[in-house]
């Protein structure tokens, strides 16, 4: 067999889909590893992975304290939003982020250890949930201090989280492939994500706009996607109503990611090893 093709055959879906399905059956491994980076990060610490969750909580309660003055919202629901906010926010930048450097950090690992690609991705997200299941703890007293009711329909907040994670390893797969290519993919997400961070309703939020007399933005501000992964998690866990349209964007981006994230590992996953 020539190397020409050696190389067609491992371009194929089922290669790419067999990568992602043994990725995931070594659960073990990247559960561990996972786990082992958390440890690993905050190690002598006493209060270990919760100096984010502090970070967060501080960050969170000075944002939503301000901005609830400034544009004259209730601290009731205005610090519970920025919360939420901030915490989901977190776990998308993470996903984005670390994602472009996912493979570029464990060169080492997939130099001399024979796993599929997808190991590494799956590490990644599973150490942003631990993370996030860190810091949702600050949202959690926020809700005790201002109680709101809630509904069975509010339990959706399950199946929105089970989305935004299965769109973190699409993200960092192919951002993981493109910014091993290209290394200067990573400094312009940073740029990138910056700037949508301030476009992203975080700490403000519609009212803020009409408050503002710029409430006419708020249609352009619904072409940003990450406004509708953010309401999908963020709306149940407030008790708001949930509007359908954010789902159906969410679903509609998750198919077109796994299939753009099926097409770079079947195009591209042989040659990751070679680019780190």
């Amino acid at each position: 067999m020539t190397f020409m093709d050696a190389a067609a055959q491992s371009r194929t879906l089922s290669r790419a889909w067999g990568d992602l399905v043994d990725g995931f059956g070594k659960r073990e491994l990247w559960l561990h590893l996972g786990w082992q980076d958390i440890k690993q990060r905050y190690r002598r610490s006493v209060l270990g992975p919760f100096w984010i969750t502090i970070a967060t909580g501080t960050t969170a309660v000075a944002m939503g304290a301000l901005y609830s003055k400034l544009f004259k919202l209730e601290l009731s629901e205005h610090l519970p939003y920025v919360t939420l906010g901030l915490i989901i926010w977190n776990l998308i930048n993470a996903s984005i982020l670390e994602g472009a450097e996912v493979f570029i950090a464990n060169e080492g690992l997939i130099k001399q250890l024979p796993t599929p690609l997808s190991v590494h991705v799956y590490r990644l997200v599973w150490r942003q949930m631990i993370l996030f299941a860190h810091n949702i703890i600050i949202f959690v007293i926020i809700a005790i201090i201002y109680p709101k009711p809630w509904t069975w329909t509010d339990l959706a907040v399950i199946p929105a989280l089970a989305l935004i994670a299965l769109n973190c390893v699409w993200v960092s797969l192919c951002f993981g492939i493109l910014a091993t290519r290209y290394r200067d993919i990573s400094p312009l997400l940073n740029s990138l994500v910056q700037l949508l961070f301030f476009m992203t309703p975080i700490i403000w939020n519609e009212n803020t706009l009409r408050s503002q007399g710029a409430g006419q933005w708020a249609k352009i501000v619904e072409l940003n996607p990450l406004l509708h992964y953010l309401d999908i998690v963020r709306a149940p866990l407030l008790g708001a109503d949930q509007q359908l349209r954010h789902w159906v964007v969410v679903l509609v981006l998750t198919v077109v990611g796994w299939v753009f994230a099926a097409l770079a590992m079947r195009q591209y996953r042989a040659r990751v090893p070679y680019w780190v």
